[in-house]
């Protein structure tokens, strides 16, 4: 007999997988940089460059950071939560990775404030703008 449909996509499904190992990993004291580089290296021709560009500008402007994966994203860590993370766009077949804000980043303004940026190349620009918000998140 078929299992029942969750009503997750297959991409979703393995994305839960993916979390259910990474979080064994992290018990085990054995997740860490080396876990991102990985998923790094593992990414399309278009996410790699982006992924790349953001950890090197996190390594270098943020060392206090700590990364892991999340849900096979590369993930950067303030305190043990996660403030940011890359969703790059190959995961789930869409047309453009993001830079995604966790409720800890204070990027707080007003009423409503965006919490991911689309982001379809790295360059200089894309560099110091999220630069910026990575400071603003971290307060």
């Amino acid at each position: 007999m078929p299992a029942k449909n969750s009503g997750l996509s297959q991409e979703e499904r393995a994305a839960i997988k993916q979390y259910a190992a990474e979080r064994k990993r992290e018990q085990e004291g054995k997740a860490g940089e080396a876990d991102v580089l990985a998923a790094i290296v593992a990414m399309d021709d278009h996410d790699r460059p982006i992924a790349e560009g953001l950890h090197a500008l996190v390594t270098r402007e943020f060392p206090d950071l700590t990364c892991r994966t999340w849900y096979g994203y590369p993930a950067y860590v303030n305190d043990g939560k996660i403030v940011f993370f890359y969703q790059f766009a190959a995961k789930f077949k869409t047309r453009y990775g993001h830079i995604g804000f966790q409720d800890v980043a204070h990027l707080d303004d007003g009423a409503m404030w965006p919490t991911a940026f689309a982001i379809m190349a790295w360059n200089d620009d894309v560099e110091a703008r999220v630069a910026d918000l990575v400071r603003r998140a971290l307060g």
